[in-house]
């Protein structure tokens, strides 16, 4: 049996949850919910219990943690997760002239699986016009089954994925309903579904902004490895911009990988 001492973790690591964003990343920025012809646009993050640190610049919200860490003194607040959400979106982006997406505070902040639906007409994109939560058993230990991550390398030093823009808006609305059948999959417990939703979200990438996969900066070939993964499984994307983490669907063992528990409401 896995041996577990989230105490000790806790007092190393704190005791914030960890996030993983699934399908649909990068609706969640204004710049790109603007350019949507069929609002909303959804995406999914994925609460995880505090078990291990992720690698740093590895697009798992690290640095939405490591501020939530030193702004609740190690644990969440026991206030309204929407309050939780602003304060620390304002204490991370005041200033910012690339602010980062509101969907790494819900991650954090939200337990179970949460799909955000972003509609720039309301709130200009910033916040969600909606959030829906799964938080049963069911559905939850079938993603912890299911999802497989494999550490790649974290993004390097000066990287930025936003020197190229293609805001198509026919792309970007295939990337709003990536979320959404990410989500339904993962209410139906479809892992050919939800391999196909992060399958397409890779193909929004890449036509949305390239950089996130191709750039001088990235040493390992993205690309390559993301369609050797993709053929061999149900479906496969990364954690974030630059690499990370590969997210696998598979019913079975992938080598090299490990698996997460989701945090769900107590």
């Amino acid at each position: 049996m896995q041996s577990r001492c989230p105490a000790p973790m806790a007092r190393v690591i704190g005791a914030i949850p960890n996030r993983l964003a699934l399908a649909g990343g990068w609706i969640d920025q204004p710049f790109v919910s603007r350019c949507n012809p069929k609002p909303p646009g959804s995406m999914v993050v994925v609460s995880l219990h505090p078990d291990f640190r992720f690698m740093a610049r590895s697009g798992c919200a690290e640095g939405t943690r490591t501020l939530a860490i030193e702004l609740w003194k190690g644990r969440l607040p026991k206030r309204r997760r929407e309050v939780l959400v602003r304060e620390l979106y304002r204490a991370e982006n005041e200033g910012k002239s690339e602010p980062s997406g509101s969907q790494d505070m819900i991650g954090l902040i939200y337990p179970g699986i949460s799909r955000l639906d972003f509609d720039f007409r309301v709130e200009q994109g910033v916040f969600p016009a909606r959030i829906e939560s799964l938080n049963s058993r069911s559905a939850v230990r079938w993603l912890e089954k299911v999802l497989h991550v494999l550490p790649v390398e974290s993004r390097p030093e000066g990287y930025n994925p936003l020197g190229e823009k293609n805001l198509d808006p026919a792309w970007i609305a295939r990337l709003g309903r990536t979320g959404r059948d990410c989500f339904d999959a993962i209410r139906s417990r479809d892992a050919g579904a939800l391999g196909r939703s992060m399958n397409e979200c890779m193909k929004c990438w890449e036509a949305i902004l390239p950089q996130t996969v191709r750039h001088p900066l990235l040493r390992s070939d993205l690309p390559d490895i993301l369609r050797a993964y993709q053929k061999c499984y149900a479906g496969a994307m990364y954690s974030g911009c630059g690499g990370g983490y590969l997210l696998i669907v598979s019913e079975n063992p992938v080598p090299g990988a490990f698996q997460v528990r989701v945090r769900t409401e107590p």
